[in-house]
């Protein structure tokens, strides 16, 4: 059984990556060179499954949906990392002080579209699973890496790995932004429209008409007024609700539009379920509207860019590990013996695979890599390359420290 806590291995693994940095630093700026926006990975897949090929993987292939799976070991427990690889749109270019997809590199920071959301975690997992194996760190254990896409819709890669692909880890960790913190939770949510129909006119007679956008006003002022009455649940927070798209249907801009629908996304923290969620919305249409007016949780069944359709409703469960399972305290010791300071446990703001993973699957997740949260999606999407490197160390060493804790428990 590998001694994961030892400072001779932590020594040995940092060499090992010191020496591979610039290596790990270009896959990382290819990476992020190659545009793939929301779910459009084929490009920076092929990337991908190059550099696993060149790392000897034992497998290095796309699924039938278009994500990219790596596996490395044959043990009877499976640890999977997930990475995905699309992000979202870069938006007005003339917004962006510097080429997204070149990035740019200021004061150790990487600045470049998916630099912290989330391209950062692949390179550090694919050098960490191949030096897993080089040291003998796999004993008992596969290694799966499990690059996806995600912007469109939690978890929807994940179940099809599970349900079509036939893969299910016992142990997953999520390469969302954690700046090197090992977090063990966040917030669920649920996708929401309301759908108003009223009866068109011109707009020069709208009397004889029923505008479809005011019978939203009630909603839109109720979710206004909802936001800070929802359950606080002590570690998640508190539950959130935003109407965050507003569309109309009208035949021209001269005319009373006969249908308007409101998107709603609803965060559900512990103690809230979706049927509620649903019924909170419900119960702010006013009752002589209640014949024109609906919610609905909404449905996802996009194809992939490989033209894969996998139905799911947009619900995505809240979800925790306690703090002393054995996989967070994994993932707590060995960052301590690689940098010789307690780690920190929390909890992330917004949603990830993890979702599936241990909100539907309950699959033990855990959420860790470089970047900053706070900067996803944003003209700053950053990452440090320091820690962007010194997380290759840790995904190298969180199966021995696994391991050895089932060994001691």
């Amino acid at each position: 059984m590998p001694a994961a806590s030892t400072p001779e291995l932590a020594a040995e693994i940092q060499a090992r990556v010191a020496a591979q940095r610039p290596a790990i630093v270009q896959f990382m700026r290819d990476l992020v060179a190659i545009p793939s926006i929301m779910g459009d990975i084929g490009a920076v897949g092929r990337r991908v499954i190059e550099e696993m090929e060149r790392l000897g993987f034992a497998e290095a292939r796309f699924d039938q949906m278009g994500n990219v799976i790596g596996r490395i070991g044959s043990g009877p427990t499976k640890l999977l990392y997930d990475s995905h690889l699309d992000t979202v749109d870069v938006g007005d270019r003339n917004d962006w002080e510097w080429d997204p997809f070149i990035g740019k590199v200021e004061n150790g920071i990487l600045f470049a579209r998916g630099a912290g959301d989330e391209k950062q975690s692949t390179p550090g997992m694919i050098y960490g699973m191949a030096l897993a194996r080089d040291l003998g760190l796999l004993d008992g254990y596969t290694l799966y890496y499990f690059g996806n896409m995600e912007e469109d819709c939690d978890g929807l890669c994940c179940q099809v790995l599970v349900e079509v692909e036939k893969i299910k880890p016992d142990f997953v960790v999520v390469g969302e932004p954690t700046e090197m913190n090992v977090y063990r939770g966040h917030k669920g949510r649920v996708e929401l429209k309301v759908v108003a129909k009223g009866r068109s006119a011109h707009a020069a007679s709208n009397q004889l008409g029923e505008n479809a956008i005011y019978k939203l006003i009630p909603v839109l002022q109720g979710v206004r007024d909802l936001n800070d009455q929802l359950h606080i649940d002590p570690f998640l927070g508190q539950g959130r609700i935003t109407a965050s798209i507003i569309q109309s249907r009208s035949p021209s801009l001269n005319a009373v539009p006969d249908e308007a629908t409101v998107f709603i996304d609803r965060r559900l923290t512990f103690g809230e379920t979706k049927e509620e969620a649903l019924a909170q919305v419900e119960a702010l249409i006013p009752h002589d509207e209640q014949h024109a007016v609906r919610v609905e949780i909404m449905q996802y069944a996009t194809p992939s860019y490989t033209g894969f359709v996998y139905p799911v409703e947009k619900y995505f469960p809240a979800w925790a590990l306690p703090e002393d399972h054995r996989l967070v305290q994994a993932g707590l010791a060995a960052s301590e013996t690689l940098w010789r300071h307690p780690a920190k446990t929390g909890k992330l703001n917004f949603s990830t695979n993890a979702i599936y993973w241990m909100g539907k699957a309950h699959i033990p997740t855990l959420i860790f890599a470089a970047g900053v949260e706070t900067t996803a999606h944003s003209l700053r999407d950053q990452v440090p390359l320091d820690d962007l490197v010194r997380a290759t160390e840790w995904y190298a060493l969180l199966p021995a420290a696994l391991a050895t804790g089932r060994q001691h428990a």
